[in-house]
């Protein structure tokens, strides 16, 4: 069994959800899960990504996710030296701005974790060293900001928390080699729904952007996204009306037709069933 690395462990007492480490070089440690997400960043020095029964060599500027609930480990190292930077998903509004719509942001966190051993690692990201050169830079910050902990600095660190995720998720845009293209297609095919959520959204023409079959689509998006594109939809839409409810003054009605609902009371029953409380009672508890 995969020892499980816990949140209380690895994050400091405050409770803020990033947190850097760096291992210069990385020890060996047994095979492991996490409470968290990472991302790692490959420094210098060479090694073995191990997920299972497969392993995939490291190299210096190679930079990807690893979503908690994958046991994994390295092997093989050599002067392998690592930047992980911790982060707890479900504490971090990773959908605040553009950065959803941006098709390099799926392929990096979400699509090429649940594909790397169907794509046997060749989607990863690697960096060139002036793209390694500009996110060491915004890790760096990210580190001063953690270890001083003065005023702000809540703000400060997600603030450049959101810089590495957002300059990573472009590069990623800008990658070359078929596998991450193909990943990217299917980013491509998500943003545009992210974009377009409001709008009555045809997954004909999402399986056209993606470049695949719409009986492959739907197959590839519910084993990446954990939904299908419907049901990833009306969650956009759901999460969209919180932060409206949260935010303005607009009636219920207003705000259902804003993000992309027809009936008003098929948007009460959606919203009740994904958050537990009517719009209602949820702009009374969430509105000062």
């Amino acid at each position: 069994m995969p020892q499980t690395l816990k949140t209380k462990d690895w994050f400091h007492a405050d409770g803020f959800p990033i947190a850097v480490e760096r291992r210069h070089p990385q020890e060996p440690f047994a095979r492991h899960n996490h409470e968290f997400a990472e991302v790692v960043l490959v420094t210098e020095g060479r090694g073995l990504h191990v997920l299972g029964s497969e392993s995939w060599p490291l190299t210096p500027g190679d930079a990807f996710v690893i979503s908690g609930h994958r046991a994994h480990e390295y092997r093989e190292m050599e002067n392998l030296c690592l930047v992980n930077i911790l982060f707890q998903p479900a504490r971090i509004q990773l959908d605040t701005g553009d950065l959803t719509r941006l098709p390099g942001y799926h392929a990096l966190f979400t699509l090429e974790p649940a594909w790397r051993r169907r794509h046997n690692f060749k989607s990863r990201l690697h960096l060139s060293p002036s793209e390694f050169a500009v996110v060491m830079s915004y890790v760096d910050h990210l580190d001063e900001e953690l270890r001083a902990r003065t005023p702000g600095f809540r703000v400060m660190a997600t603030a450049s928390f959101l810089q590495i995720t957002a300059y990573l998720s472009r590069c990623y845009g800008r990658a070359k080699n078929p596998d991450s293209r193909a990943l990217l297609r299917i980013g491509e095919a998500i943003s545009h729904l992210e974009s377009h959520y409001a709008e009555e959204i045809d997954v004909d023409r999402l399986a056209t952007i993606a470049h695949m079959s719409k009986r492959s689509f739907i197959r590839a998006f519910q084993s990446a996204m954990g939904n299908s594109p419907i049901a990833y939809l009306i969650q956009t839409r759901l999460n969209r009306a919180s932060e409206a409810l949260r935010q303005s003054d607009q009636s219920i009605t207003e705000i259902a037709f804003q993000v992309g609902f027809t009936d008003s009371n098929y948007f009460t029953r959606q919203f009740t069933k994904n958050f537990g409380v009517s719009p209602r009672l949820y702009r009374r508890q969430h509105q000062s």
